[in-house]
């Protein structure tokens, strides 16, 4: 075969029909002979129709009338709230499960950051009242609060220069402990969030990787004790713009 190569984030790609009809068929040829990689892929399609059986009935079922009141509005925020949560945490750890005998170390970390940060974009960049739990203007006490539950001293990349404003962030369930998003919004509306973990681990620092998952790319990168993806549904080449300023900035 003597195409590009293929990466993990194309082999997430072709699961979730994110590749061109060429590229598709090129990797179709390479899992033909690669038996490894062919048996991740069946893997990760495996988890997705498991995500599926288990959330799609969410999506059309009716509020429960108890919920559709104005009294309801605040009990069914905080339903909301705790599903997401635990879809989060089911995703994270359903595809550690999955790929446990298959990719180790820095790798199975980054695949995990990734997929659970594009998830948690989905879940809260359309928010509209509640975006983030605490907002731009109390800026120093969310980095406070956020460095303590993680228990590292966090830093929030400033993105004005490349024409983003800070909205806030939010603590959030992570595969092996609490884990933060920072969102961003620039003047058309269109938002990024920066998610943030720690691990137990230092490992050396690895390369930008990109990712997409239903419709928001990612990219992600280890970073010593802390693993971050940058997510947003915006074009490839202006989320690396904004990816890279973010890597200056906490690396200066």
């Amino acid at each position: 075969m003597n195409a590009a190569p293929v990466t993990e984030a194309e082999l997430h790609a072709y699961v979730d029909g994110g590749l061109s009809p060429a590229r598709k068929a090129e990797i179709a040829q390479y899992l033909a002979q690669h038996d490894g990689d062919a048996r991740r892929v069946a893997a990760y399609r495996q988890q997705n129709q498991q995500f599926h059986e288990i959330y799609d009935g969410l999506l059309v079922e009716p509020v429960p009338l108890h919920l559709q009141s104005a009294e309801g509005a605040r009990t069914r925020r905080i339903w909301y709230r705790y599903a997401a949560a635990a879809m989060l945490m089911l995703a994270s750890g359903t595809l550690g499960w999955h790929l446990h005998d298959r990719v180790t170390g820095a790798r199975v970390q980054s695949i995990q950051i990734a997929r659970v940060a594009a998830m948690a974009h989905a879940v809260y960049s359309p928010e509209v009242r509640h975006p983030v739990e605490v907002g731009a203007d109390q800026e120093e006490h969310l980095v406070r609060w956020l460095s303590k539950r993680l228990g590292t001293s966090l830093k929030i990349p400033h993105l004005a220069p490349q024409g983003y404003a800070l909205v806030g962030g939010r603590l959030l369930p992570g595969e092996r402990g609490p884990a933060a998003q920072f969102m961003y919004q620039d003047a058309k509306g269109q938002r990024l969030t920066l998610y943030v973990r720690v691990s137990n681990e230092a490992r050396a620092p690895t390369a930008f990787r990109f990712a997409q998952e239903n419709g928001v790319g990612v990219f992600y990168w280890l970073d010593g004790r802390l693993g971050y993806a940058l997510s947003g549904e915006t074009d490839r080449a202006e989320l690396l713009r904004v990816a890279d300023a973010v890597y200056q900035q906490l690396n200066p």
